[in-house]
């Protein structure tokens, strides 16, 4: 099993986000996810397999049925990653700001 998915990929398409939000809630079938969009079952499938690749959701089959449910742990790790990436990305534009501040003020002395 992945540690983390590409979480900006799983996220990068309103579809995905769509099922993704549909998953946080309930297991549900494919033929329950392609009932909530106007697109067809290929185009389900294909953002299905999107996030599978990337770890965010479990398939599971019972019979002829096909389960999808959303993989919390992996989406958890993601979801921390980015927050790291995007908390040192402001840390770095705090550092530059403080930099510019400070030697706008040697300027003005």
């Amino acid at each position: 099993m992945r540690t983390s998915g590409n979480i900006y990929r799983a996220l990068a398409d309103p579809t995905r986000r769509k099922i993704l939000n549909l998953l946080s809630k309930d297991e549900h079938t494919q033929s329950d996810i392609v009932k909530e969009f106007d697109i067809s079952q290929p185009a389900i499938n294909k953002q299905l397999n999107i996030l599978k690749k990337e770890g965010f959701v479990h398939e599971s089959k019972s019979g002829r049925y096909r389960f999808y449910s959303l993989n919390t742990k992996v989406f958890a790790v993601a979801y921390q990653q980015m927050i790291d990436e995007i908390g040192a990305m402001l840390d770095q534009t705090l550092v530059d700001l403080k930099h510019y501040v400070e030697n706008k003020e040697e300027d003005d002395d």
